[in-house]
């Protein structure tokens, strides 16, 4: 029930100002303690099978100024939630940093800070920043699909729709809640989901109606995907056993992005078990495209050498595929985008790229 979750994520962040409270008390300087938020600090778990934190820590005392701010500011914000959570309110993470102005010392020098400390306090009480009632300002993806959804609307009433039948060509756009009290999946029928990084790319798979000619389910990422979308992404595959491929374009941020579906970020290592679809495979577009299919390049910035090189030592990128695609990648300094394959004509993505590329991988026969 969702009361039982925000009930424990007001637990979990009392639990943080008590501890303060009684170093107060003991006359000990308040402290906290997180775990280091780098790619060098993440370890695979295996019975998860995604990447989290792992045991190096970072230590925040009130004995330097900074860390005292932060112990300070770190109060204010659990003030906040409970009372949004008892007032049944919620807040964007842009409007508690507005909030914060009102706070005196202890406002947010910008946004960015805010945004961090609300992820602090996801590490250390082990709760969704969606328990705390924060909702991010960016929306969902769209999804369009032989997906039959039943949602509950702000009123509090239960509203079942289709995602292809019963929608525009935009699709269903996905909530920044997506939790079972707010959306369930009453029936399904398809065979595997395609997650789409671009709009171009989703909307020509839409219009070419891939999704029915082979019954899949189109969830376009918008770029790097929202927590929401990266969530519905899991739970589909989990509740519905449906496979899930990525495409995206062939370069070392798009890699990422997979990465972030597949594997977990490394920003939101804390919670990849319940945003990161471990057996989800990347489809293309891969540097080994670019060659079998011959399409149009643009030269590698020295951005994109930097972060290729910089994935060949994040444990996400260590399999061998992944090497050996990335090196390959540096050796031609070429990338390409999911458009580039529009050079053999608008039909060319859905009536030969993607029935290759998904036959080959065992998804189609």
């Amino acid at each position: 029930m969702a009361t039982d979750r925000y009930k424990k994520a007001v637990k979990g962040l009392e639990a943080i100002a008590e501890e303060v409270y009684n170093d107060f008390i003991k006359g000990d300087i308040p402290k906290m303690s997180i775990p280091v938020r780098t790619k060098k600090n993440i370890v695979f778990d295996d019975d998860l099978h995604v990447w989290k934190y792992g045991s190096n820590l970072t230590h925040r005392s009130a004995k330097e100024l900074g860390s005292a701010y932060t112990l300070l500011r770190t109060m204010y914000i659990i003030d906040f939630i409970r009372e949004m959570i008892k007032t049944k309110k919620s807040s964007t993470l842009r409007e508690m940093y507005y909030i914060s102005e009102g706070w005196e010392i202890a406002k947010f020098p910008d946004q960015n800070t805010s945004n961090r400390l609300a992820e602090d306090l996801e590490i250390i009480t082990k709760s969704l920043r969606e328990d705390f009632k924060l909702r991010p300002e960016e929306d969902g993806a769209r999804v369009i699909g032989n997906v039959t959804i039943q949602e509950v609307n702000r009123k509090g009433e239960k509203k079942t729709f289709n995602c292809r039948d019963d929608v525009g060509d935009s699709g269903y756009g996905i909530p920044y809640n997506v939790e079972k009290e707010k959306l369930t999946f009453k029936d399904v029928d398809a065979d595997f989901v395609v997650a789409i990084e671009t709009g171009g790319m989703f909307d020509r798979l839409v219009e070419n109606g891939f999704d029915e000619d082979s019954r899949a389910v189109l969830v376009h990422l918008k770029g790097q995907p929202a927590r929401s979308t990266r969530r519905f992404i899991k739970r589909l595959n989990e509740e519905t056993k449906l496979p899930v491929v990525v495409f995206t374009d062939g370069d070392p941020w798009s890699f990422r992005i997979f990465a972030s579906v597949a594997y977990g970020a490394i920003k939101t290592a804390h919670i990849s078990e319940y945003l990161a679809t471990p057996t989800a495979r990347y489809l293309g577009i891969t540097p080994s495209d670019i060659v079998n299919y011959e399409l149009p390049t643009d030269k590698l910035t020295d951005q994109d050498v930097h972060a290729l090189k910089s994935e060949l030592t994040d444990p996400r990128f260590g399999d061998e595929y992944w090497q050996g695609e990335i090196k390959l990648q540096l050796d031609m300094d070429k990338k390409s985008e999911q458009q580039a394959l529009a050079k053999y004509g608008l039909d060319y993505v859905t009536d030969t790229y993607l029935p290759e590329r998904l036959t080959e991988m065992g998804i189609l026969n």
